[in-house]
């Protein structure tokens, strides 16, 4: 049993794994988690999770509202629920991107040939200026490695530079509609500007459910 229900969490951990004379590495390899988690949780720099709390529970064999009270629990539980949104929509997000390659895949782009104009994909895309082709590979180039990367992140549960990545994404995509806009390129404008909208709309989405402000605070 912990000796006094008004200690706080991170003192209740901390008096848990002194009374099995426990260093705080031998605690998080019973737990499967980090010595730096554990050195937060009894900094009070922040909670576990709902299965980490179970995890501490079932190894001290105790009840989790003997480590929690009722509203804390319910905090992290909303807080986990944002951080789960947040990483759906992070997915999506990535995966958005990722579509970028239907770019150069798809007969999006007007070629004169003879005395008629045929729709080609960008590999046979050839414009009297080289650059234009060029800066259409940059684009889609840019556009797949950001949905790699924020896929990968999200997968590997990494949130430094996240954000960072997001709002290069959604700048490239404003870039992209401007320049295919120039280009004449009415096709790449409208799958461009679509990946622009789910984007926004995300963006929104995540923001109203707390997702990208709980990261910040993380």
């Amino acid at each position: 049993m912990i000796r006094g229900d008004h200690l706080e969490f991170h003192e209740k951990l901390q008096e848990l794994r002194k009374s099995r004379n426990l260093t705080q590495e031998e605690l998080a390899e019973e737990l499967y988690v980090s010595r730096t988690a554990i050195s937060k949780w009894e900094s009070g720099r922040g909670y576990p999770s709902i299965d980490s709390l179970k995890a501490i529970a079932g190894f001290f064999s105790i009840s989790i509202d003997e480590l929690l009270s009722a509203d804390a629990l319910v905090s992290i539980a909303e807080k986990e629920n944002r951080s789960n949104i947040q990483r759906i929509c992070d997915v999506l997000f990535g995966t958005v991107d990722l579509i970028g390659i239907l770019l150069a895949l798809l007969p999006l782009y007007s070629r004169q040939m003879d005395n008629s104009v045929i729709a080609v994909n960008l590999w046979n895309f050839k414009p009297e200026n080289n650059w234009i082709s060029i800066i259409c590979w940059v684009l889609i180039v840019a556009f797949v490695l950001l949905g790699i990367v924020k896929i990968v992140l999200n997968y590997m549960h990494i949130d430094k530079g996240k954000d960072i990545i997001t709002i290069s994404s959604v700048l490239i995509s404003m870039i992209a509609v401007l320049y295919f806009s120039m280009v004449r390129e009415t096709y790449c404008v409208v799958i461009v500007f679509l990946q622009l909208m789910i984007k926004g709309g995300l963006l929104f989405y995540a923001i109203g459910k707390g997702g990208m402000k709980e990261r910040k605070d993380a």
